[in-house]
């Protein structure tokens, strides 16, 4: 039977929401259920889950509504309790202290306010960023699904009053030493980075504090910022910030390759500063930062190990390698080998992150298919029938309608191991993302993920991760890699090495 429970009136959190629906579905006599607010999107995920019925019409934007396949009344009055269990404990989380429910109120209440992170639905964040800047608030726009004419317009505003508008689809950030959405607990020093990509901005951030350093400001653009529509006008902005910054003493540039004119009028800023400016424009022209005076980067890590270097007024080297000694690695590989069977011939890689999923691929090179390609030709075209090398960013939106982003609810990556790892595979090539925002314990999730793959197909895999994260989040660097490492996953320094690692692998069996 299907039942309902409809709250008038009644908002809470979607992210929140969402993860209670998971839970109640783990509750005996439970089939399916959504647990949500009364937005189009959840009411068709509502129809598409076969939940519907006349119910569903008396519902409104503005009501919260549970929704279940249940065997008995009593099943549902359970899901009613769970639901009422877990958001009280949200509620005592969250504190009792006073909450102001419109910016004028917030801005009364403490009146030395300088930034507001939104996130809220794309089509309702145009107005409200205005109303914040013109407030002479700077913003990290969280959200997405905002057109491209809105971010022009928002910040051609912040530069002309000299804020910052960090977005749309900006994840990450740490400003003045805080972290802000999904980032990492990263000592405070003399490197300063402006980034168009959340994860990537992660690795680089996490892999300067293991390396013993640390950073002044971390400034996220959104990934849209240096297409030719937008003109990098906040990477230019930031950039800025950074030249003028006494702590700052090495610039970091980090984004996909932007527009060629977008990409020159950044470089010409470098000629503008006698700080050494770091570039990964992840596959671009390396030549021409060279050229600029700038230092190119093939990886993260590159990025990361030159940042520090210039920090340390040591010389800027290219990095391709391992730290690893030869002899593990080669050990590493035949062992692997060893243990396959003659149908195991294909990679999967199973990623969080999207910038880490597009590193991955340029390090690979050759035939990998993929949700987003290096090459048109190689796209996916149907999620379900999957074959040869495949590389899946699975935080893209395709794979998070209706639920978390898998950095936050590792669920969608389970799944993935049951849906695409078969006994054609062979190596399982993943990332492992800690901070704030992250999962409570995403290293557990795969370990288990792991473990149950092995006893589902009764198979051995050459499985190699990474991990982004330090020591002082709140998962834990050290205790993350055991946990993987116990389950005889091979844990790389970097994503890069994990890469690398993997292609020396497939290049030694033949794949």
């Amino acid at each position: 039977m299907i039942k309902y429970d409809i709250r008038k009136n009644a908002y809470y959190d979607s992210v929140t929401l969402m993860l209670i629906s998971k839970e109640v579905k783990n509750i005996e006599g439970v089939t399916e259920a959504l647990v949500g607010m009364g937005t189009d999107l959840n009411k068709e995920l509502t129809v598409n889950l076969k939940l519907n019925n006349d119910d569903l019409d008396k519902i409104s934007v503005n009501d919260f509504y549970i929704a279940a396949e249940v065997d008995s009344d009593e099943t549902m009055q359970a899901v009613i309790d769970k639901v009422n269990e877990l958001l009280s404990k949200k509620k005592a989380e969250s504190g009792s202290v006073y909450q102001p429910v419109s910016l004028k109120m917030a801005l009364e209440m403490k009146d030395d306010l300088n930034l507001a992170i939104v996130s809220i639905p794309g089509k309702y964040a145009e107005e409200e960023v205005h109303k914040l800047l013109d407030n002479d608030l700077h913003v990290m726009l969280f959200s997405d699904n905002v057109s491209i004419e809105a971010e022009v317009a928002l910040k051609k505003k912040a530069v002309g009053k000299g804020l910052l508008m960090m977005g749309p689809d900006c994840g990450t950030a740490i400003i003045n030493g805080v972290p802000l959405a999904f980032a990492n607990v990263v000592k405070r020093g003399g490197i300063g980075i402006v980034g168009a990509s959340g994860t990537g901005t992660q690795e680089v951030t996490c892999l300067i504090d293991q390396l013993g350093a640390g950073v002044s400001q971390v400034i996220g653009t959104g990934g849209r910022d240096l297409k030719s529509q937008v003109g990098g006008l906040m990477m230019i902005q930031a950039m800025k910030a950074l030249m003028d910054d006494p702590m700052t003493e090495v610039i970091t540039l980090i984004s996909k390759p932007p527009a060629p004119q977008v990409a020159a009028q950044i470089l010409e800023m470098v000629k503008e500063t006698d700080k050494p400016v770091v570039v990964d424009f992840i596959g671009g022209d390396q030549k021409a930062i060279l050229y600029a005076g700038a230092y190119p980067c093939s990886t993260l890590e590159e990025a990361a190990r030159k940042s520090v270097a210039l920090l340390r007024k040591e010389g800027a080297e290219d990095f391709i390698g391992f730290d690893t000694h030869e002899n593990e690695i080669g050990n590493w590989i035949e062992k692997g080998l060893n243990d396959l069977s003659d149908k195991q011939v294909n990679l999967r890689g199973l990623y969080t992150g999207g910038t880490l999923a597009d590193e991955a691929m340029k390090i690979l090179g050759g035939k990998i298919y993929s949700n987003i390609p290096l090459i048109e030709a190689y796209r996916l075209e149907d999620l379900n029938d999957l074959k040869g090398h495949v590389v899946l960013d699975l935080g893209e939106d395709q794979f998070t309608v209706g639920r978390p982003h898998p950095m936050i609810d590792p669920s969608t990556r389970n799944d993935h191991f049951i849906s695409d790892v078969d006994e054609t595979t062979a190596v399982i090539l993943l990332d492992v993302v800690l901070g704030y925002g992250s999962h409570e314990n995403p290293a557990k999730e795969v370990a288990d993920s792991v473990r149950k793959l092995k006893e589902r197909l009764g198979l051995n895999f050459f499985i190699v991760s990474s991990v982004t994260g330090t020591v002082d989040d709140p998962q834990g660097l050290n205790e993350s890699r055991k946990t993987l490492e116990d389950e005889g996953i091979i844990v790389m320094p970097s994503n890069a090495q994990a890469v690398r690692l993997v292609k020396m692998f497939m290049e030694k069996g033949g794949f």
